[in-house]
């Protein structure tokens, strides 16, 4: 629920007004201000010059946050991930566990994680520690054949979002 929002329950002719906030939430605006805002710390443009694309279509936003593209080299798919509770290490395991390559990886003097498909040479992923907290991700997926590396599109958007809080 969004901050700021009423909250009307009526059960068995009892009304409650007010908010719903979880236990521990500061209600003063504090943690949860710049809510979906995460989104935005990258520009489409900047989105668009990194991967090489022309056109970009903003897709769903969340935790987890997709962008379309469209270029000379064909369509590009970029996504971006902020697990707040995350870790390098779970990263690590999970991909790990779904069989993929992670390398130790330094982005803007922090230690990142390289994250490759074997099965898919076009996508790559790059994991850093957020500057607030949790973790980070960048995503970038070029179609079969583009010359690009995705790995170095992943690191170049990584690069801008961790300068951001220097």
């Amino acid at each position: 629920m969004l901050a700021g929002a009423a909250l009307v329950l009526s059960a068995c002719g009892t009304t409650i007004e007010g908010r719903a906030v979880a236990e521990g939430i500061d209600t003063d605006g504090g943690e949860f201000r710049s809510l979906l805002e995460e989104c935005d710390t990258v520009t489409p443009e900047q989105i668009a010059d990194v991967v090489g694309g022309d056109a970009i279509d903003q897709g769903f936003i969340g935790a987890i946050c997709r962008w379309d593209l469209t270029g000379p080299g064909g369509a590009v798919k970029v996504t971006f991930d902020w697990f707040e509770t995350g870790s390098l290490a779970a990263e690590r395991e999970v991909n790990e566990r779904l069989g993929w390559t992670v390398s130790d990886v330094e982005v803007s003097s922090r230690k990142a994680l390289e994250i490759r498909q074997p099965d898919d040479p076009a996508s790559c992923g790059v994991a850093a520690q957020s500057p607030d907290s949790g973790v980070i991700g960048w995503w970038v997926q070029y179609r079969p054949g583009n010359p690009t590396d995705p790995c170095e599109s992943a690191t170049r958007l990584m690069q801008l979002s961790l300068n951001l809080s220097a």
